[in-house]
């Protein structure tokens, strides 16, 4: 199973799983709970690649997701890892999302992977933003425009490439796998306009994606070396157009913060 802790899957979680813990962390410290326990809420979040790790920091942690199989999945990794008490499993999607959670009900909320499949992103975000309380931490990734392109362009399909480049949604053709991606100021602009506030954005999965995977599992000590890239780069805003995805945190800020 895929975890954000484990090694070879770190490739691809590495930078986002490293943002995530220090922003939960300082939610924490800003709640001032003797528990230390936050309310998360991870929408489409599947088995549980994200929500089972960070319940294992303790906190309470809900997934809203379509997919019956993939609840199933999160539920089974949840009591494997021994936190089935703080992880709970609902079906639906992001734009039905207060049928099945409340309002300003969580801490933080994740949006990973959810923006490049609804109809509407921005009314996608405003639902997650609207999941949050009065202050609290909005984790949204998704699909980078300049990481498909890049990614075609050196597979030798440079019409494809170009498609992409010109394509409203980013897509390099009809048997494209991914609906929609997006650029960095696409990102930051749905966030600002929902209300947050932008704190960091992050290339994610620069490099990783472009390097031969035999060279990764035999070269010794390559694994490292490019997870310690991969984290240098994810700030540089150079990078951020060439990433296969795009993280980006914000904050909501009350009027004791604002």
């Amino acid at each position: 199973m895929s975890d954000p802790m484990r090694p070879r899957a770190s490739l691809r979680t590495a930078v986002v799983w490293e943002v995530l813990k220090d922003a939960l962390d300082r939610r924490v410290k800003a709640t001032g709970r003797e528990s230390r326990s936050l309310d998360v809420l991870d929408t489409g979040g599947g088995s549980g690649n994200f929500a089972v790790p960070v319940a294992r920091l303790g906190h309470r942690v809900t997934v809203v997701d379509p997919s019956p199989n993939a609840l199933f999945a999160l539920e089974r990794r949840a009591a494997e890892a021994g936190v089935a008490d703080r992880v709970r499993g609902v079906q639906g999607d992001v734009h039905g999302l207060f049928d099945v959670v409340e309002r300003s009900g969580f801490d933080a909320v994740l949006c990973h992977g959810v923006l490049e499949y609804v109809d509407d992103p921005a009314e996608g975000v405003r639902h997650a933003v609207g999941a949050l309380r009065p202050s609290g931490t909005l984790s949204l990734l998704a699909a980078g425009l300049g990481g498909a392109v890049l990614a075609r362009a050196l597979a030798g399909h440079f019409t494809e490439a170009r498609q992409a480049l010109d394509d409203p949604a980013g897509r390099w053709g009809e048997g494209d796998p991914v609906p929609r991606r997006f650029t960095a100021e696409q990102l930051t602009e749905l966030v600002e306009s929902a209300g947050v506030e932008v704190s960091a954005v992050h290339g994610v999965r620069v490099f990783a994606d472009l390097v031969p995977g035999v060279l990764v599992d035999t070269e010794p000590g390559a694994l490292e070396a490019l997870l310690k890239l991969e984290a240098a780069a994810a700030e540089l805003a150079a990078f951020h157009s060439v990433a296969t995805q795009l993280h980006v945190l914000g904050e909501t800020r009350d009027a004791d913060e604002a």
